[in-house]
């Protein structure tokens, strides 16, 4: 291990969280990854060597204790109530243990007037970083190419990507690419100081060329069918999400329409230092979410 102090992972569990891990594993140092309960999950992580600590992001005993001794954080809050209670508790935490720089996970919709009450908060969760007194990097990635899989039960069973997206436009990005960045990021974090980076894929497409993709590498016809906000809404709440979530989605489909998601960069290259995953990688890799 490296003898420098350990980097802090915050939701070490999650989709970017685990890879983040991994790959600061992998590169020789001392991981400290915090996770919301024991399970298969957080033993894994600590089969591969992290330092796992449970506690809640929004208890500042337990942020704070977690911090101790540490270096540099990621931290990433899921879509849903309480981020600005645990954006300023582990701001608080950070400036009590002085560590060094923080990488935030917000989210490319994130603006002051947005209509989706999470976008707003994470626009109002950067402003809280900013006055803490430590150096923040804010990551807003566009959809997840993760988002696939999540609403990838139609595909499965019925061979259709039903979504509310129009024919909007994005690059979708792998969790392993936005790690390589977020990593790169905790390892050197000066350079990165104060700045605020778009995260994309390598190639921007529609949701009709998605359903391309997804015939060719699975062997059989998919279709995008757009779909109504009120029937999106309708799908989410009979599936047991959230209230702050529906909300949410509904919301930043009617930014993807406009554009919002749109557009693609070099970033996953030039900091995380790997090319990104294609849709034809992603799909092929999560193969077994998209068969019945």
């Amino acid at each position: 291990m490296s003898a420098e102090l350990p980097f802090l992972v915050a939701s070490a569990s999650g989709f970017t969280g685990t890879r983040v891990v991994e790959l600061l594993l992998e590169r020789g140092h001392a991981v400290r990854a915090l996770v919301h309960r024991e399970d298969a999950r957080s033993q894994r992580l600590t089969d591969i060597g992290a330092e796992v600590v449970v506690g809640d992001l929004l208890d500042l005993g337990s942020v704070s204790n977690a911090l101790r001794g540490v270096g540099s954080a990621y931290f990433v809050y899921p879509i849903a109530p309480g981020l600005l209670d645990a954006t300023a508790v582990f701001a608080q935490a950070a400036a009590e243990n002085e560590i060094r720089a923080i990488v935030n996970m917000s989210q490319i919709s994130a603006r002051r007037d947005s209509e989706s009450k999470a976008a707003q908060q994470h626009w109002i969760a950067e402003q809280v970083l900013n006055w803490a007194p430590v150096p923040v990097t804010h990551i807003r990635p566009t959809f997840f190419a993760e988002w696939l899989v999540k609403h990838g039960k139609s595909v499965a069973q019925e061979n259709i990507l039903r979504l509310p997206l129009g024919d909007g436009r994005h690059a979708p990005i792998a969790a392993e690419d936005q790690a390589h960045v977020i990593s790169a990021v905790l390892e050197d974090p000066r350079p990165h100081a104060g700045q605020v980076y778009t995260l994309h894929g390598p190639v921007e497409m529609n949701h009709y060329e998605v359903a391309d993709v997804f015939s060719r590498v699975l062997g059989r016809p998919i279709k995008y069918e757009p779909i109504e906000l009120d029937t999106f809404a309708a799908n989410l709440t009979r599936a047991g999400r959230s209230e702050h979530l529906v909300q949410h989605l509904c919301a930043v489909a009617v930014d993807y329409r406009h554009g919002l998601f749109a557009g693609t960069n070099d970033v996953v290259e030039r900091i995380g230092k790997t090319s990104g995953t294609t849709v034809e990688s992603f799909v092929e890799q999560n193969r077994g979410f998209f068969t019945a």
